[in-house]
């Protein structure tokens, strides 16, 4: 079934969600990776900003006051950008009928928020949600679907799925984004060689492309990030410096890492921007636990020309509120922290940043 915008919508069964490709209905068929900005836009700079994980609620009974009005108003200023990314670790969906955790589950966390609230996220400015993540099959492959139904319904776009490159026009600049994870209802993190085909495939339809990953270990002692792989629970979350590494030799001028719920370093490799995880967003109702570093968060945001170089950068720091909503962190610790990470774990590759959270490529980048 067609929906308006180009958005191709399989039927709800209970398998594993297959997508078609997914392109703006506004782009005509690309016919290859673009060397040069497009015609009538010559030395386009376009911005970008993108979050870590966001968490609203969950339904039924762990849902913000008032129906989450308002729940973003603290940020809609910082997240503002030609184009507005953030990780969706939660299916917005009604209840499916096959949550992931059963009556007797331990320590299992599954999470939804009603498809109402699509449109906070609309409200706040965002408009690309990545749905590759540990949560994003919480409710099952209906679920999944609707969640990207209700995303639709509100004009917004999606990412994640297994084969899915998203392909936005931004303002005359074309804009691939690819979602990652060790999961199979999206593209893969651990083979670095079929993620890199993806890649290549993205950059072959746009002039930037971006990579949305979720990857590394969980909790508030993983905030270095080391060569090697990362193990959690028994899952392989992948090697995060090999894959971003490779994704960038294939082609991707930004990667965006969240997954691990704090703040990481962020390095320069060959003049792309690498964010190893921007840490938690927001964890409405009590959803997530904000206690010391788990609180921290930030905006990214990013100045791209067409042809993928970096423009300039800052981190706007973020914390969760009593309420678990996003909120600015006048105390700039997370661009604090990250720029503590970024000297310790990359020496000679670590972005720089100030106290604000200006970021600059290091003199040997």
């Amino acid at each position: 079934m067609l929906l308006g915008g180009g958005v191709v919508v399989l039927a709800v069964t209970d398998d594993p969600p297959v997508l078609a490709r997914w392109r703006d209905s506004a782009l005509s068929e690309p016919s290859g990776r673009a060397a040069a900005p497009p015609t009538g836009v010559p030395g386009r700079t376009i911005s970008l900003s993108a979050t870590g994980d966001i968490i609203m609620g969950n339904a039924p009974g762990k849902l913000p006051p008032d129906g989450g009005d308002g729940f973003f108003a603290a940020v809609r200023e910082a997240l503002r950008a030609d184009l507005v990314m953030g990780n969706l670790e939660e299916p917005i969906t009604d209840d499916t009928g096959t949550g992931k955790c059963g009556p007797t589950s331990k320590n299992c966390f599954q999470y939804r928020v009603p498809p109402s609230y699509a449109g906070h996220l609309r409200d706040a400015g965002f408009e690309l949600l990545n749905q590759a993540n540990n949560h994003g099959h919480d409710y099952g492959p209906a679920g999944f679907r609707n969640t990207q139904q209700a995303l639709e319904e509100y004009g917004l776009k999606h990412t994640g799925a297994p084969d899915e490159i998203t392909v936005i026009d931004v303002e005359g600049v074309r804009v691939a984004v690819a979602g990652f994870s060790s999961y199979p209802w999206s593209n893969p993190l651990v083979d670095v060689d079929a993620a890199a085909a993806v890649v290549e495939e993205a950059a072959g339809l746009a002039d930037i492309v971006v990579v949305q990953v979720h990857m590394g270990a969980e909790g508030a002692a993983m905030t270095h990030v080391k060569p090697g792989t990362e193990m959690y629970l028994g899952e392989n979350r992948g090697d995060p410096i090999k894959f971003s590494h490779a994704m960038v030799d294939a082609g991707a001028d930004l990667i965006v890492g969240h997954g691990p719920h704090v703040l990481r370093a962020m390095e320069f490799y060959k003049g792309r921007l690498v964010a190893y995880s921007l840490g938690n967003f927001a964890g409405g109702a009590g959803t997530l636990n904000k206690a010391g570093v788990l609180g921290l968060g930030g905006v990214l945001k990013v100045s791209l020309a067409a042809d993928g170089s970096w423009g300039g950068g800052q981190l706007v720091s973020t914390y969760l509120d009593a309420g678990g909503k996003p909120a600015i962190d006048g105390d700039h610790r997370g661009a604090a922290a990250v720029r503590r990470l970024s000297r310790s774990d990359f020496p000679s590759s670590g972005a720089v940043l100030d106290v604000t959270g200006k970021i600059t490529a290091p003199a040997t980048a």
